[in-house]
């Protein structure tokens, strides 16, 4: 009797811990658990007021415009994915980073170098992680775009097996789920060219091996005479409005040995390569 008494008085405390612990791990990030549920209930009342609030026309004749919810409608979905490196130095570090209000930033998903995936914002929400960027002839990126960050604090080109086999996986996931296409899986560096250096030295032709991203081909052939390099690279996406900037943007992505605001022969060869995939 008693060794029944003791084992449950053991599975008991058993249980009790695991609760203790499970509370502990998620009692951790309560306050910001909090305030992003705070917001997410601020923007469903914005999203559910019938008629919405604050988009009259003509606020002096309000009676001219009327209210007929459509039936067809539905939730903006991401159509670029942008990869950052997140300069830090520990997943813990960048999650503390993006659970501060006065830090301003943030992004969909973290990557860890052991390859845990921390998702901290819904997928069809904005997060801030693009800052003043410009792909093609979209200068919001933030509200187009799934941000995901790679554990790495940029000084090393060191990319874990774990770390992009879980990107890879998530990546397949969100371009089944969204429908992206496989051009739009680009890095920070290919819409801020300006700012940005990240994801510094990446494995892009991984990537584009299994679908996200372009890469060239193995054999190269020689553009026309006529190839103007400038336009390439703005059909492309890159802003050329600093052409330096965005020729060190496109190398940083494709060539990487060479970094220089130049085009070398070489460069152009990948250039007209890549190009005509666009």
């Amino acid at each position: 009797m008693s060794s029944i008494i003791s084992s449950k008085f053991l599975s008991y405390f058993s249980i009790a811990g695991i609760a203790l612990l499970s509370a502990c791990s998620t009692s951790k990030y309560a306050a910001s658990e909090k305030v992003y549920k705070e917001k997410a209930r601020d923007f469903s009342k914005v999203i559910s007021t019938t008629p919405p609030e604050g988009q009259l026309y003509d606020s002096l004749m309000a009676s001219n415009q009327q209210w007929v919810g459509s039936v067809n409608f539905g939730i903006r979905k991401p159509n670029f994915v942008i990869i950052h490196h997140t300069a830090q130095d520990s997943l813990a570090q960048t999650i503390k980073t993006f659970t501060l209000t006065r830090t301003g930033t943030s992004a969909h998903y973290v990557i860890s170098r052991d390859g845990k995936v921390v998702h901290m914002v819904n997928d069809y929400l904005r997060a801030n992680h693009a800052g003043v960027s410009k792909w093609g002839k979209d200068t919001d990126l933030n509200s187009s775009s799934i941000g995901i960050e790679m554990d790495n604090n940029g000084t090393t080109d060191i990319w874990t097996d774990a770390q992009i086999n879980s990107l890879i996986k998530l990546l397949g996931t969100l371009k089944k789920k969204y429908g992206i296409p496989t051009a739009n899986f680009i890095g920070h560096a290919d819409i801020a060219p300006k700012r940005k250096p990240d994801p510094n030295n990446f494995p892009w032709k991984k990537l584009a091996d299994k679908g996200f991203g372009y890469w060239y081909d193995e054999v190269l052939k020689n553009p026309p005479a006529d190839f103007d390099t400038t336009n390439a690279l703005k059909l492309i996406g890159y802003d050329t409005s600093d052409l330096g900037a965005a020729i060190t943007a496109f190398k940083r992505h494709f060539i990487q040995s060479d970094l220089t605001p130049k085009l070398t022969p070489v460069d152009i060869l990948v250039l007209y390569n890549v190009y005509t995939k666009y």
